[in-house]
C-alpha cells in the first residue's frame, strides 16, 4: 500500500514543531499526513462527563479569520486505528481491532450493524463508530481502485443512515465524531481524486451534508481544554476548510484559543494527569498550529510558547532508560527525539542534540522529575514523585508514589494502565494500590490534594517532603531523600489516624524481577543471571517492627496485587513488597539499594543530638543519612 505522507508538526519521526508542511514521498492518491503518538484505546470512561471547561485566560490570535477556503486540510489519518484492517477485510465488512479477532460486522454488502461490540469493549465500540478503521480503503479508493471506493462510501454512507444526528445519546458514537469527521473528509478527498474531479459530483453531496451534522454536533458540544477538546476544534476547523465555512474556522480558533492555555499550563503541565497523554498534546497541538496555517489562518504565539514549555516538562520526565516515567493512563511509552528542541537530546538518549541544564523539575501541577544528571544515560539514575491536584481526566490516585531507575533498569515502577473497561483490574490500576506510595486500606480514599511542603535539592541529594489526607480522619507525611553515588532513595513515612488502621508502605517492582524476604527488615529482588538487584530494607524509627513487617504480593486476585500493565493489552505478575503496620500511628522509614549482583548493603544507627542517623555502606560506598528533629531527611555524608 502507498500512501502519500504528510508530516504536520511533526519531524525526526517524533513530534516537533510547527512550520511549513513538507512532502514525506509522493505518488497518486491523497495526502495523507503522519500518525501522532496517540495513546491506545478508547480516550473515555463510559458514564463520565468529558467536558473540561476553560478557567485560564484565553490566548489571542494575531489576526482573525477573513476569508473562506483559502487553503487546505490535508486528511489527518486514522492513528493506526486501519492497521490491522486491509482492504480485503473492509470488502467483506470485517472490523479488526486491539488484538481482538476479527469480527464480521456487515452483511458484505456495506450494511454494518452499529450496535455491535461483541467483546464488551469500549475502545472496539468507539473506534467502530470512528470510521478509523476503513484507512486502508480510503487511501486505495484514492488510488483508483474503484470496489474499494464503491465499498467505502456505502459504509459511510451506512453510518450516516443509521445514526440521524443528533447521535449523542450512544456513547462511542458521540466520543468518537471528531474522528469521524476527519475520516469523512478523508472520503471525501479520496472521491475528488478517484474521480479526478474539482467539485463533488450530485450522487455524493451526501459526505457535505454528513458534514454539516458532524459540524454542528462540534459546535453544540464542545469537550473543553483537553485533548478531545482540542481533537474537536480541529475538526470542526477542516469542516469549514473543506465547505469553505469561515463561521466554523473563527469558531474553532476561538476554541483553540481558550483551550490551549488551560490544557497547557503557565510551567508546561497538561492537565491530563498522564505523561503519553502530555506527549500526545504536544503533538497535538502542532498539528492545530499547522492547520490553521494551511488554511490561511494565524495560530498567533501562544501555542509555541506552551508546547515550548511542554517539551522541557518532557524532557525531565524522560527516565534513564529514555522512556517516560509511566504516570497515569500512559504504557511505557518512548520520549520522542524532536529534532532542535530539549526533547531531542531525551529522545535519543544523548546521541544527538544538547544536554539540559536542568537536573530537577518540580512543577505545581503535581510532579517532581529528577535524574543523577545528563551524562551517559545507562550510568544516570532518574526518579519521579507525584502530588498536587485531585485525580481528574486520565490520572489515578497515585500522589506521593514514586517510579525510579538506575543501573540501566527500572528499580520501582507504577501499577501502568489498564485501559478503560470499566471493571476491577482498571479499578486497581487507577488506585492508591497500584503506586509505591504508604496506602491505607482499611479507610475510603479521598482522592487527595497533596501539598509539597519541603525541599532540598543539592548536588547528590534531593529533600522533597508531602502532607495530604488519604482518608476520613488520617494524615500522612512522606519525606523523600534521592542519592547518587551511591544510587540510594530513602523514604520516611509517617501517619496517624482516630481510628486503628492497616498501614502499608508498597514497592512495586519489576515484573522480570524475582523477590524473596529475607527477614522482619530485609528483601531482596533481582532478574536471574543479570549484575544488578536491589535490596530493600526498613530500619526501626520511633516504632518497634511487628511479625509480617514485610510481605510479599504477587499475582494475587482478591484483593488485587502484584502486577503490572506495560501496556493495556499485557497484564504481568510483579512482585509487590509491602512494609507493613497497623494501629493508629505508623512510621515507615524505608531504604531501596540499587547495586550489582554481588554488592551488599550494611548500616549502623546513631543519635547525634536532635539527629537520627543511619550509617550505610552500599555496595562498598559509605554515606550517611539524618532524621532531624523536625523530620528532615538530610545527607551527611
Amino acid at each position: 500500500m502507498i500512501r502519500w505522507l504528510l508530516t504536520l508538526g511533526l519531524v525526526a519521526g517524533g513530534l516537533a514543531g510547527t512550520g511549513a508542511i513538507a512532502a514525506a514521498g509522493t505518488g497518486p492518491g491523497i495526502a495523507i499526513a503522519a500518525d501522532l503518538p496517540e495513546p491506545e484505546g478508547a480516550q473515555f470512561m463510559p458514564g463520565a462527563t468529558n467536558v473540561v471547561p476553560a478557567t485560564a485566560v484565553a490566548a489571542k490570535s494575531a489576526r482573525a479569520i477573513t476569508t473562506g477556503a483559502g487553503g487546505t486540510y490535508t486528511c489527518p489519518g486514522f492513528s493506526t486505528v486501519d492497521d490491522a484492517t486491509p482492504v480485503s477485510s473492509i470488502l467483506q465488512d470485517t472490523y479488526i481491532w486491539g488484538g481482538f479477532k476479527p469480527y464480521k460486522v456487515g452483511d458484505g454488502n456495506g450494511n454494518v450493524n452499529w450496535r455491535l461490540n461483541p467483546y464488551n469493549n469500549p475502545s472496539w465500540y468507539m473506534w467502530l463508530h470512528s470510521l478509523r478503521w476503513l484507512g486502508q480503503g480510503i487511501t486505495a479508493a484514492a488510488q483508483g481502485d474503484t470496489a474499494a471506493l464503491d465499498h467505502v462510501t456505502t459504509i459511510v454512507r451506512d453510518w450516516v443512515r443509521d445514526n440521524p444526528y443528533s447521535w449523542k445519546g450512544d456513547v462511542g458514537a458521540w466520543e468518537s465524531t471528531m474522528h469521524r469527521t476527519n475520516v469523512i473528509i478523508c472520503t471525501r478527498q479520496a472521491v475528488l481524486t478517484a474521480l479526478d474531479a474539482t467539485t463533488l459530483p450530485a450522487q455524493y453531496s451526501w459526505l457535505d451534508a454528513a458534514l454539516l451534522d458532524h459540524a454542528q454536533f462540534l459546535v453544540s458540544n464542545w469537550s473543553g481544554a483537553w485533548n478531545h477538546g482540542t481533537d474537536e476544534s480541529i475538526a470542526l476547523f477542516g469542516v469549514g476548510c473543506t465547505l469553505g465555512r469561515t463561521d466554523y474556522m473563527t469558531l474553532a480558533q476561538q476554541r483553540l484559543d481558550a483551550g490551549i492555555t488551560t490544557s497547557i499550563d503557565a510551567e508546561g503541565s497538561t492537565n491530563e494527569q498522564s505523561t503519553a497523554y502530555a506527549q500526545f498534546n504536544y503533538s497535538l497541538w502542532g498539528r492545530a498550529v499547522d492547520v490553521l496555517r494551511a488554511c490561511g489562518a494565524d495560530p498567533g504565539t501562544t501555542i509555541a510558547a506552551r508546547r515550548a514549555l511542554l517539551a522541557d516538562w518532557l524532557t525531565l520526565a524522560t527516565n534513564s532508560l529514555g522512556n517516560l516515567h509511566q504516570i497515569g493512563d500512559s504504557e511505557v511509552v518512548r520520549t520522542a527525539a524532536v529534532a532542535g528542541t530539549p526533547l531531542e537530546y531525551a529522545g535519543s538518549l544523548g546521541a544527538t542534540g544538547t544536554a539540559p541544564t536542568e537536573r530537577v523539575g518540580m512543577f505545581s501541577a503535581g510532579y517532581v522529575f529528577g535524574r543523577s544528571g545528563w551524562g551517559k544515560f545507562a550510568d544516570q539514575s532518574s526518579y519521579s514523585i507525584r502530588y498536587g491536584p485531585t485525580r481528574q481526566l486520565h490520572g489515578h490516585s497515585d500522589h506521593t508514589s514514586l517510579t525510579y531507575t538506575a543501573r540501566g533498569r527500572d528499580i520501582l515502577i507504577d501499577g501502568g494502565h489498564a485501559g478503560y473497561q470499566n471493571d476491577v483490574w482498571r479499578t486497581w490500576a487507577k488506585s492508591p494500590f497500584a503506586g509505591s506510595a504508604m496506602t491505607t486500606p482499611l479507610s475510603a480514599g479521598t482522592r487527595p490534594v497533596t501539598k509539597l511542603t519541603r525541599s532540598q535539592v543539592r548536588p547528590n541529594a534531593d529533600f522533597f517532603e508531602f502532607s495530604d489526607v488519604p482518608g476520613a480522619g488520617i494524615s500522612r507525611v512522606r519525606g523523600v531523600l534521592v542519592l547518587s553515588n551511591p544510587d540510594l532513595v530513602v523514604t520516611l513515612d509517617r501517619a496517624s489516624s482516630k481510628t486503628a488502621q492497616q498501614f502499608q508502605t508498597l514497592w512495586h517492582l519489576p515484573a522480570d524481577q524475582k523477590a524473596t524476604v529475607y527477614s522482619r527488615t530485609t528483601a531482596l529482588a533481582a532478574k536471574p543471571g543479570e549484575d544488578t538487584r536491589t535490596i530493600l530494607f526498613q530500619v526501626p524509627y520511633r516504632q518497634v517492627l511487628p511479625p509480617g513487617a514485610i510481605l510479599l504480593k504477587q499475582a494475587q486476585t482478591n484483593p488485587i496485587q502484584g502486577w503490572t500493565y506495560p501496556n493495556i493489552n499485557t497484564r504481568l505478575p510483579a512482585p509487590t513488597l509491602m512494609f507493613a503496620r497497623s494501629g493508629t500511628t505508623a512510621s515507615i522509614l524505608s531504604f531501596i539499594a540499587p547495586v550489582r549482583a554481588s554488592g551488599g548493603v550494611t548500616y549502623a544507627t546513631r543519635w547525634s543530638g536532635t539527629t537520627y542517623v543511619v550509617d550505610l555502606s552500599v555496595a562498598g560506598v559509605r554515606t550517611s543519612i539524618g532524621i532531624t528533629a523536625g523530620g528532615s531527611l538530610v545527607r551527611l555524608a
